[in-house]
């Protein structure tokens, strides 16, 4: 167990990344996060619920890339929640962030196991812990029933089956459209050719990233390891929701939280609950959703009850579509209501949210909820909201809005879209086509 640093505001500083040992000052207090690399059960799930009351502000999160966080920690706080976390023995990530589907090897529509190579990584790149990014990740995709395409990733390996060849194109920097090809790799090769990227990392400094890394000097080994690759866009894809059907007759549930967050009392109670339904094990997973494994009977029991207790369920429902942080009043740094923004949306604008769309709602600048693009942004500040058209929180805005007019500028945008959209376009599309200024203006 690790000290906790000193509570200074410097510390809010994006650029860190919290972890259960490095617990990261946020504008609610300290948080900590709990990456896990299989599933728990929901006993365990509850004893996480019960320890985030006791040591924190009684709120968790399941983040976009699919890990718990408990918030409102204090440095004392955080240390003991530490030390009751690692007597659960629960299977914790340690170290570099490797990520891959949270149905690896139980999904009927790929064959690919990626836990024995993000394992292998993961053993690795121990040695070089405190030498690279402190946000560096890795992303293995194996292409099924759940993608990871959308999150950021320094090193991404995308799984290749054929009668030629079989194992992993390797991108660089970005997501999986916004990352260089730099090669395909054999699958026996691709642990010691990941292993020596990160060695090269490592090598040109603890704040170099993927996106950084030139093509032409790559070690030796990685360029002896690698074959030349055409880049693949992968397939527009959405990813399964609900009911899944998974190998060996086993099933799932998915279900996601409004805005990535609840109280651990709500979260307990549903633990609680798939636990009476027969659910044998729970896992977060990514896109702010949690995964409930057992029998379909087990399954179908708990996706009944799985909305009292504050879960989406529908598919299409708009507040899938909208990332937004704790926001006002939970959050200090806040000068925006994320969350009542975020429902008066859904409520009141949903043809907005036609499955194309990405709406951010940020209470200041840092967008610690959605660090990417969105094709809507709406970011707090002292004296206004920006609104950015396709871009980030620190983007130009398009406009400039008075504080408390958001909800108006929404009604706006929302009429705006009824009398523009032309038959067949979505909405991102028609946003795109209409563009900034031409939005701005239907806002004055």
């Amino acid at each position: 167990m690790s000290a906790v640093p000193t509570l200074s505001t410097a510390s809010m500083a994006r650029g860190a990344c919290p972890a259960l040992d490095a617990p990261m000052l946020t504008g609610d207090g300290y948080l900590s996060r709990i990456a896990l690399v299989d599933a728990i059960s929901p006993r365990e799930l509850a004893a996480l619920c019960a320890l985030s009351e006791r040591h924190g502000n009684g709120m968790i999160d399941i983040s976009a890339r699919g890990n718990l966080q408990i918030r409102g920690l204090t440095p004392t706080s955080a240390a003991a929640l530490e030390a009751d976390v690692r007597r659960l023995a629960l299977p914790l990530r340690e170290g570099l962030a490797v990520e891959w589907s949270p149905l690896a090897g139980l999904d009927p529509t790929t064959d690919i196991d990626p836990r024995p190579l993000g394992l292998a990584i993961m053993a690795r790149a121990k040695d070089l812990r405190g030498s690279l990014a402190p946000k560096l990740s890795v992303v293995i995709e194996s292409c099924g029933l759940i993608r990871l395409d959308d999150l950021l990733a320094d090193i991404r390996l995308v799984a290749t089956e054929n009668d030629v060849r079989k194992g992993w194109h390797i991108l660089l920097g970005g997501t999986a459209r916004q990352g260089r090809v730099i090669g395909f790799v054999h699958e026996d090769q691709a642990a010691d050719c990941v292993a020596a990227l990160l060695s090269h990392l490592a090598a040109l400094g603890p704040r170099t990233r993927g996106r950084d890394v030139d093509p032409a000097g790559l070690p030796e080994m990685v360029s002896h390891a690698l074959e030349a690759s055409t880049p693949q866009l992968l397939s527009p894809h959405r990813d399964a929701f609900g009911l899944l059907d998974l190998k060996d007759g086993k099933c799932a549930l998915r279900v996601a939280l409004p805005f990535g967050q609840i109280q651990s009392r709500q979260l307990s109670a549903f633990a609680d609950h798939a636990r009476r339904c027969g659910i044998e094990s729970v896992r977060p997973a990514a896109e702010h959703t949690l995964l409930a494994f057992g029998s379909r009977q087990a399954c179908t029991a708990l996706q009944a009850a799985a909305k009292t207790h504050g879960f989406i369920t529908d598919v299409n429902d708009p507040l899938r579509q909208i990332d937004a942080c704790p926001g006002a009043p939970s959050c200090q740094s806040a000068r925006l209501d994320t969350h009542a923004l975020g429902r008066l949306a859904a409520e009141e604008a949903g043809e907005l949210f036609d499955g194309s769309l990405g709406l951010h709602l940020s209470g200041c600048l840092k967008a610690c909820a959605h660090p990417t693009a969105a094709t809507l942004v709406f970011a707090g500040t002292d004296d206004a909201t920006h609104l950015v058209i396709d871009g980030k929180t620190t983007d130009t805005p398009a406009k400039r809005l008075f504080p408390q007019t958001e909800a108006a500028a929404l009604s706006a945008l929302s009429a705006l879209m009824r009398q523009e959209r032309q038959p067949g376009e979505t909405s991102r599309d028609c946003l795109r086509r209409l563009g900034p200024e031409r939005i701005a203006a239907a806002l004055a």
